[in-house]
Parts: C-alpha cells; sequence; structure tokens
C-alpha cells in the first residue's frame, strides 16, 4: 500500500478512501445512564427495513482532511451511483487524486471500470480482500453508528435520512476526527 501513498505525496494529489454504508431505522443499542430506578426505554418500530445508504470518502492531501458524503434513502449503492459519486468529486477535489477502495461489485463493475479508463483521474487501487480495518472511512461509520446516532430510533425514512445527514455533515467539521480516523489506520499514514 505504500505506492499510493508515495504517488500521491509525489504529484501532490489527493488520496481518497471510499466506502459505502448504511444506516437502519432500528439503532444501534449502548448503555445508556439512567436515574436510579428508572429503566431507560428505546421505543422503536418492529420489524421495519427501510435504510439510508451513503457512499462516502475520507480524503488527505498534505495537512487537508476532507470528507463528503450521498444519502440514497431507501436505495442500495450500485454501479450507477458509484460513478456519479466519482464524477462528483472530480468535480470538487479540482486536481489528481488517487482512489482506494474495497472490492464491491460495483467498483469492479466493467461500467466503472469504462468509467475509469476515459479519465485520467481518479487512478484507483483496490484495498486487500477482506480488510475493512485498512480502510479509515470504515472508522467513520463506525463512530457514527456508535456515537450520535446510537440509541437514536426513527419512525420514518425523512427523520432517518435528516439525521444522518446532520451527523454526516458535523463530522465535515471536525477535522481533528478526520485525522484520528486515518492515524488509527494500520496503513503507513504520514504527511
Amino acid at each position: 500500500m505504500g505506492r499510493p501513498q508515495k504517488k500521491a505525496r509525489q504529484l501532490n494529489a489527493w488520496l481518497v478512501f471510499l466506502d459505502e454504508s448504511g444506516f437502519l431505522m432500528a439503532p444501534l443499542v449502548r448503555r445508556s445512564w439512567a436515574p436510579r430506578g428508572q429503566t431507560p426505554l428505546l421505543l422503536q418500530r418492529g420489524v421495519h427495513h427501510q435504510k439510508v445508504s451513503v457512499i462516502a470518502v475520507l480524503c488527505r492531501r498534505g495537512q487537508e482532511r476532507r470528507f463528503y458524503f450521498r444519502l440514497h434513502p431507501n436505495a442500495d449503492i450500485h454501479t450507477k451511483q458509484v460513478i456519479s459519486f466519482l464524477r462528483y468529486l472530480d468535480h470538487e477535489l479540482n486536481g489528481p487524486w488517487l482512489l482506494l477502495w474495497d472490492r464491491l461489485n460495483a467498483h469492479r463493475a466493467r461500467r466503472t471500470s469504462q468509467f475509469l479508463a476515459t479519465r485520467s483521474y481518479p487512478q484507483a487501487t483496490f484495498l486487500p480482500a477482506y480488510a475493512p480495518d485498512l480502510n479509515p472511512i470504515e472508522y467513520a461509520w463506525c463512530y457514527l453508528k456508535m456515537n450520535p446516532l446510537a440509541n437514536s430510533p426513527h419512525f420514518d425514512l425523512p427523520a432517518l435520512t435528516d439525521t444522518t445527514r446532520r451527523q454526516a455533515r458535523a463530522l465535515q467539521r471536525k477535522t481533528a476526527l478526520l485525522d484520528s480516523f486515518l492515524s488509527h489506520s494500520p496503513l503507513f499514514l504520514s504527511p
């Protein structure tokens, strides 16, 4: 994994980590505090399968950190959404960038490969199989699910979408937290 980092440094390019995740109506239940004798109650809708799928990137160039995301309420992430997000990123990053991502079928699809072949950037590299701990954005998903969205049930899809958007936007402003995700990854990510 040292080659993309070295190349990014030489080109002054963005090193971009991409991944997808989903947020469900039923939250992750974590331990909470309550006054003695008053058991906290967590009310939620049972047997409800609506979700918000999210595609996001954690970007690093020198000392700069950025977090971009796009929500897809009650939908899965397929090749079409991946290509659309890559087009958006190309516009936002405005310069060379190197993409590191997992081996999701949408990432390996022929349409995605054809799209990447028509552009000089991004240059894509796959992370090793079965190694989610190498991708720093996995720590962003863990943070969002274990902290701001834990114990937070939603009763309709618009509420879940709004909460997810609000918490992801809050994460965009927390550069120290984004730095911690990058430094926690076992990849050698020195500036």
